[in-house]
């Protein structure tokens, strides 16, 4: 899998102030759109913006890996790691370009980059995520009812996937 045309894909050593209010600006969105990452709707910007700056941190400390998805407006998607993956997001109106599958291709690359030999993630039951995951060959561990906190309120079920690499 390639990268959409329109769209680059690149590792971040550091997260400056403007990426950090990108990607705030990204996870309010998303979260606005219905994400399931462990936020709640309305989710105010400055919680986003002090989360953002946490990854930065992570990133600066090298605690965490973080890969941004670009195109002609400017961040449209991201993906970070820590042990596993975290919080996938592509920006509502850049979906179905496949962006979140380069994301993911991405993300394992750097994974094995970083000497990591196994990945787990989970998402959402039923979510366009879950989809996704399955058709990039994420094995299904299970799911665990009643675990996702929905943006919107209330609880989903989750599902658990692993994907050696």
């Amino acid at each position: 899998m390639s990268n959409p045309p329109d769209v680059t894909i690149r590792r971040l050593d550091t997260v400056d102030d403007a990426q950090v209010e990108a990607l705030a600006d990204l996870l309010v969105d998303s979260v606005d759109d219905g994400a399931s990452v462990g936020f709640m709707q309305p989710l105010a910007r400055e919680k986003a913006v002090t989360f953002w700056h946490r990854v930065a941190d992570g990133v600066a400390a090298g605690e965490r890996a973080i890969l941004i998805a670009e195109d002609a407006t400017g961040i449209v998607g991201t993906v970070h790691l820590l042990l596993d993956l975290t919080k996938m997001l592509v920006h509502p109106g850049a979906r179905r370009r496949g962006i979140g599958a380069a994301l993911m291709e991405a993300a394992e690359d750097m994974a094995r980059d970083l000497g990591r030999t196994l990945l787990v993630l989970d998402t959402v039951t039923g979510s366009d995520a879950d989809r996704l995951y399955s058709r990039l060959g994420w094995i299904r561990v299970g799911e665990i009812p009643d675990f996702a906190l929905l943006a919107r309120g209330g609880l989903w079920g989750t599902m658990v996937f692993y994907k050696r690499l």
